[in-house]
């Protein structure tokens, strides 16, 4: 597991402990990863890596107080799309949807009213939404789903990192592309096999002359599986990775992430409105 200098983890917390804390602030923050291929140059466990060492790069800018529990990581989620591909585990929907749900009842029965969910992984986007719908209306949690790729890659000098990206890769580089390899040759490059370093071409380009608006990223979803994109399993160009560009996107999606964090911890209750009166129980 990923080193998180002093954030407070949930699972060393005793029982006697939860009485203590600070209801109104107190945010649990769950990393949400998966176990499934990323094409043949990364290992199974990029999301759950990437979700953890951005997590960890947001630990230096925040207060050592902060009333913060990090909730042990799910490193197996919903990677349908990827079970084509040995080595990948997933979790059936529904099976995914109550693992989280049984999660944010013990949350909420330990006193604590936030949760935050970082997640890693670009298959969890809809069923987080789900998830933390119902979170909100089954158990009145203050709840928010955050993707690190969506956080504000902001250099220290006011660069936009993701512009580093041509246009090309920001539609087509959709799993295991530049991104996500710099960010693992930053984090762990020893899991990167160099060798297997290569421009995966998407075959979604070869669609776009034919069907222009189907393709154009906007006015269809396509339910794709990975194999649909790319017989290896990864898309985009993963060979012009570089591993300082990836350490600047993780240090500026840790901090951009403990801006977050601390603007959730300070968020009010009172944004939790009550149901109107006579209308229909929430569940």
């Amino acid at each position: 597991m990923t080193h998180r200098p002093h954030l407070r983890r949930w699972a060393d917390l005793a029982w006697t402990d939860f009485a203590a804390l600070d209801a109104a602030r107190t945010l649990a923050v769950l990393p949400l990863g998966a176990t499934e291929q990323h094409g043949p140059h990364l290992p199974l466990g990029v999301d759950t890596l990437l979700a953890e060492g951005v997590l960890a790069a947001a630990a230096p800018h925040l207060p050592h107080d902060a009333p913060l529990l990090v909730l042990p990581t799910l490193a197996v989620g919903l990677s349908t799309e990827h079970t084509a591909y040995p080595g990948t585990l997933s979790l059936q929907p529904e099976t995914a949807l109550a693992l989280l749900a049984d999660v944010a009842a013990g949350v909420a029965r330990a006193g604590v009213r936030k949760l935050l969910i970082l997640n890693g992984h670009g298959g969890h986007v809809g069923l987080l939404d789900v998830a933390t719908r119902t979170m909100r209306m089954r158990h009145g949690l203050l709840v928010w789903s955050v993707h690190w790729w969506q956080l504000p890659l902001i250099d220290t000098d006011g660069h936009d990192l993701e512009g580093d990206l041509g246009a090309s890769e920001r539609r087509w580089g959709v799993h295991a592309g530049q991104l996500e390899t710099a960010a693992m040759l930053a984090l762990a490059p020893h899991l990167v096999r160099h060798a297997a370093l290569q421009t995966f071409v998407s075959r979604r380009t070869e669609h776009v002359p034919r069907q222009p608006t189907l393709h154009d990223g906007r006015s269809a979803k396509w339910a794709w599986a990975m194999h649909d994109l790319h017989p290896l399993g990864a898309a985009g160009d993963a060979a012009a990775a570089d591993a300082s560009w990836g350490r600047r996107v993780i240090e500026a999606a840790g901090r951009a992430l403990a801006q977050l964090l601390l603007e959730a911890m300070d968020a009010p209750l009172t944004m939790l409105a009550a149901a109107p009166p006579g209308g229909p129980s929430q569940a």
